[in-house]
């Protein structure tokens, strides 16, 4: 059975048992600091759990997840996956432990058709009602129950003893059995032997437990039910195979791949790739780049493992990307959106993997920088971390490096392995701990009490009548706060906007009779709008009749950057190309930001378009509807959607008559002519293949073409020419600029080379090699690299250093003559142990290398080391 007739079926089965059909939030989880991705498909449904109940008290989904925990189990065992699509049923306070149990046994005997002897199941070793319904109600042989413990059926594991404090609760678990021959071949194997013959295929989770201090445990009032499944595990049982990955999840990838490796193939590193290429693209997908922190430094070390595991299999050029096709062929019943982007997420990973690649070509000198002031020290403690750095940072194992200190011929301490492999589990820990499911995430106060959502009534209007439901302060309910208090404060109905979508939130104030509260910001969880600020005067108590009045300038100046970054990706849209997304966007009073998709720099002359199509826009003075409609009938009409929101079933389309129509909640203006003027201030590349505008509207634009008109005043009044003449007088002046500096360049080589006369007369001779060390005034790199070539020309049996102080830095360059270098002598060895006597490092040729420091003064004392080194060596 295909996997997508699974999910259909699994979500089809559920919704005709009474289940909403949540469509898989994203990977990026929302409203929720406590992971880093979203790691199982209760996530989304934190709220319910909570006693949150909108209008529905059982669900189920088909929940992309990903998890880096096991990240170095993945393609050496059958079933780990960073990146797997979690089926679950769930029931807030609804039905119970029989009903989900007779549900999963339904599913996977009738609607699936597996065979009722290939099933067994565990059940929590207390949780007798579990034992029960399995055993009477189901009809399950007892032989086929097996009990387990904390460890195995707890959750969140352990945490009757280890905790966290919330809920939590036993658990059930559907295994299924592979055979004799898939495991130890005992007779008496069960799910609690770790053979390998029982794959888990279920999790049944029945929370019924608040977990207090100390290990307590009290009946949660309102029991839930959640449950995963996961669809790979689930498709290798109904398609006979033994592996998750020779199934068609995975099959058109692994094809891909065999068909560019040129080595041998290896399971683990097919795998891998296979693996990573899913999380990867779904984590683009989602908003995730490529970085070197949080979310996007997970995706550029599944990037770097996936490069080094095609290296392995004889494929060194970028390839990985290549994959993104063929994934979004085999995903694209539940994901078609997948398909519009591939191009787009192909881009972001090949640069992503040429970075990469060209890191691995320049290890030799990245090695070389890292290690100069730590090997001769030879503490493994020291070195060890730089070899963990060179792994974390740059994705360079822990192997090529080793390799590369034994071609140097630089011992290394036996214990400097154990440090770097200590640093990489502490770093595994870590990656553990924010990605793995906390029970502690259901963090009740976050739902302030519970109050009702706030009615927003600020799409026309500035003012309103209003209640005041509840004061916070500290994060906690007060019934006052006087004057001079900070507070948040939730009204029944408000007109502030609240932050979202990248608009910023409204400010303004709260009055009663005789007091003023000012509201600075605005912001909003689960429909809830709080507003933050100061009690300016009086003071305010919960329940009393208040009028919320926005700051009606500020919220136009919001409301005409936000209206014009509809237009600018209207004008993105038709001048670079539709490939253009929105990425991002921060929408405030003074200026607006716009993130999107494109693979190219954007020259003047397109940006200059670009300005000019949006202002065409504004003199149109086009009419803009904002309209609500169903989701899927906005996608049908067009309707442009910003990848990081999460829309429901119903949505609100902004639309500019004949130019753009966006998924979008924000405040906009009636008409784009009374933006009045828009002006871009800035572009640039903000990641591989994301580019970033930031451009001011209104007064504020008028402002800034108002400063550059004055600057370029000042600047004709300087050279004193016509305006029309000022770039030809600016290009003769910058002309006649470089052509003095570059004489004075060359007056200063020329001092130099003179000053070496002397020098090189003078030069010491330590054990048969001429020696010369000098700091030179006044003398740039240029000028350094300058003078060494002129001893090496004139000199032989030479070894020379010199340096300078260049903005309060130490420059080095150290030289070796052709006759020394062919003798073994090595100016890239001899640096670092000099440069770290000025406070840096350095690296180069076996004839010249070069290094920084920042201590200048301890030229003296580094040049004493160098006659040391060479006074040994020559010896």
């Amino acid at each position: 059975m295909k996997s997508d007739l699974l999910r259909r079926k699994f979500l089809d089965y559920f919704k005709a048992n009474g289940h909403r059909i949540v469509d898989s939030d994203s990977l990026v989880p929302s409203d929720d600091p406590t992971v880093l991705f979203t790691p199982a498909g209760m996530n989304q449904f934190k709220k319910q759990f909570l006693g949150a109940i909108d209008d529905f008290t059982r669900a189920a989904s088909s929940q992309r997840c990903l998890r880096t925990d096991d990240l170095e189990k993945v393609g050496k065992t059958s079933g780990h996956h960073t990146f797997f699509e979690m089926l679950g049923n769930f029931s807030f306070g609804d039905y119970f432990k029989e009903k989900a149990i007779l549900y999963a046994w339904n599913f996977l005997t009738g609607e699936l058709g597996i065979s009722k002897e290939k099933l067994w199941v565990s059940v929590y070793k207390d949780d007798e009602e579990a034992h029960a319904i399995w055993s009477n109600k189901v009809g399950l042989p007892k032989n086929r129950i097996v009990r387990l413990g904390d460890k195995e059926n707890f959750w969140p594991s352990e945490a009757k003893q280890k905790g966290p404090n919330g809920p939590c609760g036993p658990c059930s678990e559907i295994f299924f059995d592979q055979g004799k021959s898939a495991g130890c071949g005992r007779n008496d194997c069960t799910p609690s032997c770790k053979c390998g013959r029982f794959l888990e295929v279920w999790n049944l989770v029945f929370t019924q437990f608040n977990r207090r201090e100390g290990g307590k445990l009290e009946p949660l009032p309102r029991k839930n039910i959640d449950t995963g499944m996961g669809l790979e595990r689930l498709a290798a049982v109904m398609q006979g195979v033994g592996s998750n990955f020779e199934t068609d999840l995975f099959k058109p990838l692994l094809r891909e791949i065999l068909r560019e490796a040129s080595n041998e193939p290896d399971k683990e590193s097919l795998y891998a790739v296979c693996d990573h290429i899913r999380a990867v693209t779904f984590a683009v997908y989602d908003g995730v780049l490529p970085s070197n922190e949080g979310r996007g430094y997970v995706i550029r070390k599944l990037i770097r493992k996936s490069v080094l595991h095609l290296a392995a299999l004889g494929i060194k050029k970028p390839f990985l990307y290549k994959l993104v096709a063929a994934l979004s062929e085999i995903m694209k019943e539940p994901y078609p959106a997948l398909n519009e982007r591939r191009e787009n997420i192909a881009e972001i990973i090949l640069a992503e993997e040429k970075n990469f690649i060209s890191i691995l070509n320049s290890s030799d000198k990245i090695l070389g920088e890292k290690f100069s002031s730590v090997v001769s020290c030879g503490d493994p403690e020291k070195i060890g971390v730089v070899c963990f750095q060179l792994y974390d940072t740059y994705g360079i194992p822990l192997e090529i490096t080793m390799e590369w200190l034994k071609n140097k011929g630089i011992n290394v301490p036996a214990e400097v392995g154990k440090v770097t492999n200590r640093k990489l589990e502490e770093q595994k820990s870590r990656s553990k701990t924010q990605s793995a499911m906390k029970g502690d995430v259901f963090d009740a106060k976050r739902l302030h009490l519970n109050a009702k959502k706030t009615r927003f009534l600020g799409y026309n209007k500035y003012e309103t009548a209003a209640k005041v439901l509840c004061i916070l302060k500290d994060n906690k309910p007060v019934k006052k706060i006087a004057k001079g208090e900070e507070a948040g404060i939730i009204l029944d109905k408000t007109v502030f906007y609240a932050e979202s979508g990248g608009q910023v939130g409204d400010s303004g104030n709260i009055k009663s009779a005789r007091s003023i509260f000012e509201v600075s910001d605005t912001s909003k969880f689960e429909g809830v709008s709080i507003h933050y600020g100061i009690m300016k005067d009086g003071s305010l108590k919960a329940g009393a009749q208040v009028k919320a009045v926005v700051d009606k300038e500020r919220r136009l100046g919001i409301a005409r950057n936000h209206t014009a970054t509809h237009l600018l990706q209207a004008a993105l849209r038709k001048i670079l190309g539709a490939h253009v997304k929105q990425q991002g966007s921060l929408v405030g009073a003074e200026r607006l930001r716009f993130d999107f998709t494109h693979f190219k720099d954007i020259d003047n002359e397109q940006l200059r378009r670009i300005e000019s199509e949006v202002n065409s826009y504004i003199l149109d003075d086009i009419q803009l509807t904002a309209k609500e409609t169903t989701l899927s009938e906005a996608k049908k009409k067009g309707a442009l959607a910003f990848f990081a929101e999460k829309y429901g079933k119903t949505v609100r389309v902004v639309e500019a008559e004949g130019l753009s129509r966006e998924l979008c909640g924000g405040t906009h203006l009636n008409h784009t002519g009374q933006i009045g003027l828009f002006k871009i201030i800035q572009e640039g590349s903000i990641a591989s293949g994301i580019r970033r505008i930031e451009a001011v509207t209104g007064k504020v634009a008028y402002d800034a073409v108002k400063n550059d008109e004055k600057v370029l005043q000042e600047v004709q009044s300087i050279l004193n020419t016509e305006k029309d003449k000022i770039a030809e007088q600016l290009e003769a002046k910058l002309g006649r600029l470089k052509a003095m500096e570059k004489e004075r360049q060359s007056m200063k080589i020329e001092g130099a080379r003179a000053s070496l006369e002397k020098l090189i007369e003078c030069a010491d001779d330590i054990g048969g090699i001429k020696v010369i060390s000098e700091v030179m005034p006044d003398a740039d790199m240029d000028v350094l690299r300058s003078a060494m070539d002129v001893v090496k020309d004139r000199m032989s049996g030479c070894v020379a250093a010199l340096g300078a102080t260049l903005n309060g830095r130490a420059i080095l360059v150290v030289g070796v003559t052709k006759d020394l270098a062919e003798k073994g002598w090595d100016a890239g060895k001899l640096i670092p142990e000099v440069a770290r006597l000025i406070g840096g490092s350095g690296g180069g040729r076996k004839d010249f290398a070069q290094a920084g420091g920042d201590k200048p003064e301890n030229f003296p004392q580094a040049f004493r080391e160098l006659r040391n080194i060479i006074q040994t060596k020559a010896a």
